[in-house]
């Protein structure tokens, strides 16, 4: 019998516990009640382009916080550069299809600067891709422009609305007049990366 009250005891002061004192989130990713709304994997309240201010905004924990790139760094699923296309064979691997899975290397020509969520490689034409990372799972240094990188997943053929495209130049630093001169959709080459390796 005294098993049982001092079981029953320590049982009600384990849920007296748990009922009263608050605890974070068990995962970080769930969606917490007032939490600031995620856009584009970032804050949307983190001003582009005014760095004095971002470490502030996004310190929301260690995910945010990327060391600057090193040859043979990789960031999302281990990957290695055997096998990589050029990005300028892009249009060829794609074919006729609007997707493809692929692995590409290519130079790094802007990176966000809000957290490191997304990348553009520079393609044949002369325009840029837009390389995001699977669910937000993983960013890249801020440092990465003008490094040697590749990217292994999924390259798509898709029309990108003009509210991302401003959103887009907004977090690459870009004046208000030229967010302001984005005034359509357009048809973009874009990459869903699952890891990304600076090669150089």
């Amino acid at each position: 019998m005294k098993y049982i009250l001092s079981f029953a005891v320590v049982l009600v002061a384990i849920l007296l516990y748990i009922r009263f004192v608050p605890s974070a989130p068990i995962n970080p990713l769930l969606p917490v009640e007032g939490a600031q709304k995620e856009v584009n994997g970032h804050n949307a309240e983190v001003p582009p382009g005014d760095e004095s201010n971002t470490t502030e905004s996004v310190e929301e924990g260690p995910s945010t916080q990327v060391a600057p790139a090193a040859a043979g760094q990789t960031f999302g699923a281990v990957i290695t550069a055997d096998g990589a296309l050029p990005i300028s064979a892009l249009n060829v691997a794609l074919g006729s299809r609007d997707s493809a899975q692929v692995k590409l290397v290519g130079k790094a020509k802007a990176v966000c600067q809000a957290k490191g969520c997304w990348m553009t490689l520079p393609t044949a034409d002369g325009k840029e891709m837009r390389v995001s990372f699977r669910d937000y799972a993983f960013f890249v240094p801020k440092d990465l422009s003008g490094r040697t990188v590749v990217v292994s997943g999924w390259a798509h053929r898709s029309m990108v609305p003009k509210s991302d495209l401003q959103h887009y130049a907004k977090d690459a630093g870009k004046s208000d007049q030229e967010v302001a001169a984005i005034t359509q959709d357009e048809q973009q080459l874009t990459f869903m990366a699952d890891g990304v390796l600076v090669q150089e």
